[in-house]
C-alpha cells in the first residue's frame, strides 16, 4: 500500500474541500438561498421532549414533581417551547418562502409567533386526545398493568405523541417541520404515520413495528390496528407530463370501532365500515359495509379475499 506524505494528504483533503464547496455540486439539492437558516433536527428533538414533559408531567424529564410547584415547572417549559418552536417555525417558513431577498420575508418572525401561540392553545386538547389513546392501549392489551406502563413503554404512545404534535402543526400550515417530527417517531418506533393523517380519539397500535398510515387516511374513534398493517395508496394518476398528481385523497377511510389484525393491507380511497374486523394477512381494495368480517380464504389456491365479504 502506498505511503502518503503529509503534503500529499493535505493536497488531497484540500482538493476534496474545494470540490465539495462548488455550488453547482449541490444546487440541485437546495435551490433556496444558502444564507437562510434551516430547521434544526436537534432543536426539534428538544422541543418534542419538552412537549412530552408538558403533556405527561413526571413521566418525561423531572420525575419528582409536586402539585404545589407544578405551575412553575410547566411555566418554564411552556416559555422554552414558545421560544424554541417559534424560531424553528420561522426557519421553516423562510426555507419554504419563494422570495430570494431575506428582507422581503421579514414577516416570517411575526407569522411564526402567531402560529406558535395558536399551537400552544391546542396543547390541552392534545393532552386529552393522548389520554384517550393511553386508555385505549391499556384496555386493548391484557398484558398491560397500568396507564403508567403504557406511557413509559408502549411505542404506539411515543408515535402518537409525535403524530398529534406534527398533525396540529400541519393544520397550521407549517412547512417541513411536521414531517421531520413524524420521521423522528418513525425512526424510534418503526411506526410510520404521515402527519397529514387524521386520527380521532382512542386509537391504539398493538406492538406497532412496520405499521404504515398514509397522508390522506381518515381514522375514526376507537380503532385498533396491529403490527405490520398498511393503510396505503394504490397507483395514483399522473398529469399530462407523467408526473404524479399530488394532494388528492388516495388512502383509506377507517370508520369507528374497527379492528385490523397483523400484516393486513388496505389500499386506495375506500371505506372500512364501522364495527368491521379485518383479519391478518389479507388485502382489501374495495369498500366494506359496516360490521364486515374479512379473513384469509380457506381455499389454498386463493390467497386473499379482496374486500368482497364472506
Amino acid at each position: 500500500m502506498e505511503k502518503y506524505s503529509k503534503v500529499k494528504i493535505n493536497d488531497i483533503l484540500k482538493l476534496t474541500v474545494e470540490q465539495l464547496s462548488e455550488t453547482r455540486s449541490f444546487e440541485h439539492l437546495n435551490k433556496k438561498s444558502m444564507d437562510k437558516p434551516m430547521p434544526s433536527t436537534e432543536a426539534l428533538g428538544e422541543i418534542v421532549n419538552l412537549l412530552k414533559e408538558v403533556i405527561f408531567p413526571g413521566y418525561f424529564g423531572i420525575s419528582t414533581l409536586k402539585k404545589d410547584t407544578m405551575s412553575y415547572y410547566l411555566g418554564v417549559n411552556i416559555d422554552n417551547i414558545f421560544r424554541l418552536l417559534s424560531e424553528q417555525i420561522k426557519r421553516g417558513l423562510c426555507f419554504d418562502c419563494e422570495k430570494e431577498n431575506e428582507k422581503d420575508c421579514a414577516d416570517c418572525e411575526l407569522k411564526s409567533q402567531g402560529i406558535t401561540l395558536e399551537f400552544m392553545q391546542r396543547l390541552p386538547k392534545l393532552r386529552q386526545l393522548l389520554y384517550t389513546d393511553v386508555v385505549a392501549a391499556y384496555n386493548g392489551d391484557p398484558a398491560a398493568k397500568s396507564y403508567d406502563e403504557i406511557i413509559f413503554c408502549y411505542p404506539c404512545i411515543k408515535a402518537l405523541i409525535n403524530h398529534r404534535i406534527a398533525h396540529e402543526l400541519l393544520l397550521l400550515e407549517v412547512p417541513l417541520i411536521p414531517r421531520i417530527i413524524a420521521e423522528m417517531a418513525h425512526s424510534d418506533t418503526g411506526i410510520d404515520i404521515h402527519p397529514g393523517a387524521t386520527i380521532d380519539e382512542s386509537f391504539t397500535i398493538d406492538h406497532g413495528t412496520g405499521v404504515v398510515i398514509g397522508e390522506t387516511c381518515i381514522i375514526g374513534k376507537n380503532v385498533k390496528i396491529y403490527q405490520g398493517v398498511t393503510l396505503g395508496a394504490k397507483s395514483f394518476p399522473v398529469d399530462k407530463d407523467g408526473n404524479p398528481i399530488k394532494g388528492i385523497p388516495r388512502h383509506p377511510i377507517v370508520e369507528d370501532n374497527v379492528v385490523i389484525y397483523a400484516e393486513a393491507t388496505i389500499l386506495g380511497r375506500i371505506t372500512i365500515g364501522k364495527g368491521s374486523v379485518i383479519g391478518g394477512n389479507v388485502c382489501v381494495t374495495k369498500t366494506l359495509p359496516p360490521d364486515s368480517k374479512i379473513v384469509q380464504a380457506s381455499n389454498k389456491d386463493s390467497k386473499f379475499i379482496d374486500g368482497l365479504g364472506i
